[in-house]
């Protein structure tokens, strides 16, 4: 793989310079050089993922409450699918499919609206009641539920065998991969950019592709584009290896509470989006928030609540005012191209991303209408219902 290091500059031009080497980053520059584009630099604050693209287990899923989302859905789990061939490696695709679990008529109502529209677009999820998700899920507690969705092909994979199978693919068609490499400016001429600073030189270029995460808010600011993203700490755990081994089990969501677990090597994976979590760019593990889990499970799935576990992680979400992604080019710096603000579903999409970003470089028409996710949006009152599925 191209890469600069410490000691080297960056190259001095590019065609596209792409901010952020996790999947998002990784993704496009595969579509991009895969299309024929020439002169790509990926510039990456530290090692390529090592946001939270790069850790552990990340769910893949058509799911949503809305056609846009379920679109990106579809065709990024088709892609998922089709990775040992394209771009070429094994990411561990486990289509357990999702299972959520439903506590009030209202939720169960809601669900059943977004099971309808995902049904009209192929997607095969349906309603189930509390006894088919104990036979789906053995751990779960029928007892109080009002309903659950089953969703059969969806599942999750491992985000940074996605990260680096697309950079090795960007590599070997020869784009560079400046790792450990900081932006700290942007200059404009006119309505456009034409260098990014780095503090390893220079770069003048031609395109800007912003898919820096939680960051991405300074580099809008710093290419005069407000891209309102906030960064917010997630938490998750793992159990101690299991004896007898856990069941192969959907990603199992607990809705009301957003509690999930699902399988994860010889044990379960925990985690829960704590509602107190104030924003900002900690991402230090502090294991006090698996009581809120252990708090959900003993009444939702009462085997999990005493279950030993032995590692945790932090990550960090990028987090919008209506929780859906901002994806387009600036109506201002028309040179200037985001991906980003996916609250909690850029890996799932990031392959579908990957292509519009490509298609809005070449000014070809994307496989979906993503007007609705300019950033815009949030000054023109034109925000979009929120998705209310954010794991």
């Amino acid at each position: 793989m191209t890469s600069s290091s410490a000691f080297r500059s960056v190259p001095s031009t590019a065609d596209v310079v792409v901010i952020g080497g996790g999947v998002m980053g990784t993704s496009t520059a595969f579509h991009l050089a895969e299309a024929g584009v020439r002169n790509i630099v990926v510039v990456e604050q530290g090692e390529l993922g090592c946001g939270s693209s790069g850790k552990p287990i990340g769910g893949v899923r058509a799911h949503f409450s809305d056609p846009l989302n379920i679109e990106l859905g579809k065709r990024s789990l088709r892609a998922f699918r089709d990775f040992p061939d394209r771009p070429g490696a094994d990411i561990r695709l486990d289509d357990v499919g999702y299972l959520f679990l439903l506590t009030s008529e209202q939720q169960a109502a809601e669900f059943e609206s977004s099971v309808r529209v995902q049904n009209a677009l192929d997607v095969p999820s349906r309603m189930i009641d509390g006894r088919e998700a104990q036979r789906l899920c053995p751990y779960v507690r029928p007892e109080g539920l009002v309903a659950a969705v089953h969703s059969p092909t969806d599942g999750h994979a491992r985000p940074g065998l996605v990260v680096h199978g697309y950079a090795r693919a960007a590599a070997r068609a020869g784009v560079t991969f400046a790792t450990h490499t900081t932006v700290t400016g942007l200059d404009t001429g006119g309505d456009r950019i034409t260098t990014v600073h780095t503090d390893h030189g220079p770069i003048s270029c031609a395109t800007v592709v912003c898919t820096a995460g939680a960051w991405s808010q300074r580099i809008g600011e710093l290419a005069g584009v407000h891209l309102p993203v906030r960064p917010v700490r997630r938490q998750l755990a793992f159990t101690a290896p299991l004896d007898p081994p856990a069941p192969r089990i959907p990603f199992t969501i607990d809705f009301s509470s957003s509690a999930y677990f699902h399988n994860s090597d010889d044990g379960l994976l925990f985690g829960l989006a704590d509602p107190r979590q104030a924003d900002g760019f900690d991402t230090t593990w502090s294991p006090e928030w698996l009581e809120l889990f252990r708090e959900v499970a003993r009444d939702r799935a009462p085997a999990l609540a005493g279950m030993e576990t032995v590692d945790g992680w932090a990550g960090l979400y990028e987090v919008t005012p209506d929780h859906n992604a901002l994806i387009g080019r600036s109506r201002d710096v028309p040179n200037f191209l985001y991906a980003t603000g996916f609250s909690g579903h850029g890996f799932l999409q990031a392959p579908a991303v990957g292509e519009i970003l490509r298609d809005l470089h070449l000014e070809r028409t994307p496989c979906v209408d993503i007007t609705p996710l300019h950033a815009d949006r949030f000054t023109n009152g034109a925000e979009i219902r929120p998705e209310a599925h954010v794991v």
